[in-house]
This record gives structure tokens, sequence and C-alpha cells, in this order.
């Protein structure tokens, strides 16, 4: 898939960043960039979620000086990309490196599909299918059965993603899984994050995996004790945090049936189609997530998903909703996915 799109001929004249933010759950002020392209009369679009507690390292705060305009293919461009530094100051998170560089390649893209008059399903050979999500968000602190409560009232066909933590009370996992309405566990155990007591987070553990038979169990710790439990629970191993090139998929503790794909943490455009590509020979069910997009970022990470994997569990609602979203300004699932005539972006 990647050759035609490599061999896209695109003119890069100059460049801007844009700042975005808006409130999330308790009222946390997200924000990202957004890289604006501009050549030949047509602009490109790109969103870097690398924005976090502060923004002295944004690209919107320091306006880096990069090597980018000229006449290039969409592959050429790419590999200029990846050769210059776009961080003036080293990142917090070395995966930042990899949403950066997505923020200019998909803008790349989608500046290259502009300037073509053609939209990335027509150069694929794919087409967009409606997109079925799952509402994702974590129960907070303490955790209560009310967030979900208050959307199955709204959309009873609802299904979720959920973060299960060893704070949730047993009997909150029995409310949960009583609605039958939960599809992924997400333990979220690769992210480095402080552990809780042991005895606790096996308990947690033994109970989620009882309680939920169906729901595929996602980013468990990286723990003897763990990776025997969910080992025994059956053909039910998804991943998302480590997934990030083809390799990571035999790097992974446990052998996958499902992989949450995220094209940010992938990185590149490259590297992205081959692990669809990869995904998809060796039969793992694929779906795709956010890493909080607030605008153009949110849309291509939709269309994506209705080309490749519309189907899936997919964390990617539209407009990040999360604990604070009132139930009735939920969309039900699947979400049409219509693309713009032309460009990498939603219609």
């Amino acid at each position: 898939m990647w050759g035609e799109l490599s061999a896209l001929p695109v003119v890069v004249e100059s460049y801007e960043f844009e700042r975005l933010a808006a409130t999330l759950a308790y009222g946390h002020e997200r924000v990202t960039t957004v890289v604006h392209l501009h050549g030949a009369g047509a602009e490109g679009l790109g969103e870097d979620v690398s924005p976090f507690e502060t923004e002295d390292d944004t690209l919107h705060v320091l306006v880096p000086d990069l090597p980018l305009t000229g006449e290039w293919t969409l592959g050429a461009l790419c590999d200029q990309l990846r050769s210059v530094d776009q961080w003036p100051v080293a990142p917090r998170f070395e995966m930042a490196r990899r949403w950066r560089n997505w923020a200019f390649e998909s803008a790349a893209l989608d500046l290259a599909l502009s300037q073509a008059g053609r939209a990335l399903h027509e150069v694929l050979g794919r087409s967009p299918r409606p997109l079925r999500f799952v509402n994702s968000l974590g129960l907070g602190d303490p955790p209560t059965f009310d967030p979900i409560r208050r959307r199955l009232e709204v959309h009873a066909d609802l299904r979720f993603k959920l973060d299960v933590t060893a704070a949730w009370p047993l009997e909150l996992i029995d409310e949960v899984a009583g609605t039958g309405a939960v599809e992924i566990v997400d333990f979220k155990g690769q992210y480095g994050l402080e552990l809780p007591e042991q005895a606790a987070l096996l308990r947690m553990y033994e109970r989620a995996i009882e309680a939920f038979p169906d729901a595929l169990l996602e980013d468990g710790h990286d723990l003897p004790e763990v990776t025997q439990l969910l080992g025994a629970a059956g053909d039910r191993i998804s991943y998302d945090a480590p997934i990030t090139t083809v390799e990571s998929l035999d790097a992974v503790a446990l052998a996958p049936r499902a992989v949450n794909i995220k094209p940010c943490r992938v990185g590149g455009l490259r590297s992205l189609l081959a692990v669809y590509a990869t995904c998809d020979a060796r039969g793992l069910t694929m779906y795709g997530g956010g890493m909080g997009e607030l605008g153009i970022g949110r849309g291509q990470i939709q269309l994506l998903a209705s080309l490749f994997h519309p189907d899936g569990p997919n964390d990617v609602a539209p407009g990040g909703y999360n604990l604070d979203t009132p139930a009735a300004d939920l969309p039900p699932s699947p979400l049409a996915a219509e693309p713009a005539p032309t460009g990498f972006r939603l219609a």
C-alpha cells in the first residue's frame, strides 16, 4: 500500500502551528498542536498530541525552523521528516518523537492528496465502512457505577472499554459485569505506573478475568503471577501501549488475539501500513485508539479505523468522550465515517 502513496508529489511552501485546547474530565485542560502545511494553493493538517503538563516544548510555542519547503514525493518528505530534529528541546518522553512525527506525516499525506485531488481511500483501493466504537473511560475516584448507568439509560446498546484498577471494589466489578456491555478490560499495566499492593492487584485480576469472560484483556502487568493468570484466561489477550512496529507484535509476553493500533504511537505512515498488513495476515483482531486528539487528528484516526478495522471495538468515539460528557451528547455507534472528497480527513 505504501508504494502508490509514497510516489505522490507534494509541494511545501510554508508551515505554521496552531494551539488547540479543551477541558476534559476533572477540569483538566488538554492542549495539542495542529500542524498546517501549505503549498500549491492547498493545506495539509495533522495534530501533535505530545503537549502535557506545560507548553514550554510545544511546536506552537517554539516554532522550530525546519527544512521542509520544496518539491518532494510523499516518501521523500517522510524520509526528510525522520532525518530532521523536530524537537528544539528534548521531549519529556521518547515516545513523543513518534507522536510529533505522526503529526507532520499525516499533514504531509493530507497535503499531497489534496494537491492531487484524491482521497486516501481512493488511492488505497479500500472502501470506508460505518465505524463501530466503544466508549473508553475510567469510573472516577472513588470509582462508581454512575457513569455506566447514565450512558446506558440513553444508549442501551453502547459498549465500553474500561480502565479497571485495584481501587474497584469487587462488588463494583460484579455490578459492571452484570450489564454485559464491557468489551475490553484495560489494566493499564504497560505504562510503568506505580504498582498497587500486590495482593490487591492479584485479587482484582482474578475477579475481573472471571467476571468478564468474553472481554479482551488489554495491557496486563508484566509480573509472573499476572502473566500466569492471563495465560490461563484463554484467547483474550490484547496489547496497546507496546504496539509500535511490526517487530513489537512478537516482543510481548503473551501471544495476542487483538491489538489496539494507535497511529501516532506507531509514528509513521509506512510503519503503520506495515502493521496493518501484518496483523491482517496473522488474523489478529485490530481496533484503533486515540491519544487525546482534539481536532483533525481524531477525524483522521476515525477514517483509518473505517478503512482497516471498522468492526473492531474502536476507542475512537467522537470528541474523546470521558467521564464528564453528558450521556445525551454521546452519539450512538456505529458512526458514519464519511471521508472528504480529497485529502486525509473526514468530510
